[in-house]
């Protein structure tokens, strides 16, 4: 993984931060307008807050996770990889289709 990769990567994960903070600030506004308490409120906006930076990560791992399965049918072997470059990936793919079978 280069340079440039992982600083995409932060960069991702960074937007993410940010708009999960003004999710969790926008139902912040919304609640305090129902008058709810401020401690009410500060533990309402961080488990929002916790929630969506999960997510976003969950989402951002999902769309950069390659999986390569073995190619003999019935065979459940499988290797996932996440943010690799081509020739690790290529490496990987030949792994799984080349690895020893069980013979039952």
């Amino acid at each position: 993984m280069n340079r440039t990769s992982t600083t995409r990567h932060r960069l991702v994960h960074l937007a993410g931060i940010a708009a999960s903070t003004a999710l969790a600030a926008a139902i912040a506004v919304s609640l305090s307008d129902y008058g709810v308490r401020v401690p009410l409120l500060v533990a309402c906006s961080l488990s929002c807050l916790a929630t969506y930076v999960s997510l976003w990560g969950r989402l951002v791992d999902a769309l950069s996770t390659t999986t390569h399965r073995c190619t003999q049918p019935g065979c459940d072997f499988q290797v996932r990889l996440t943010r690799t470059d081509t020739a690790e990936s290529r490496r990987w793919q030949e792994v799984a289709a080349q690895h020893p079978h069980r013979s039952l």
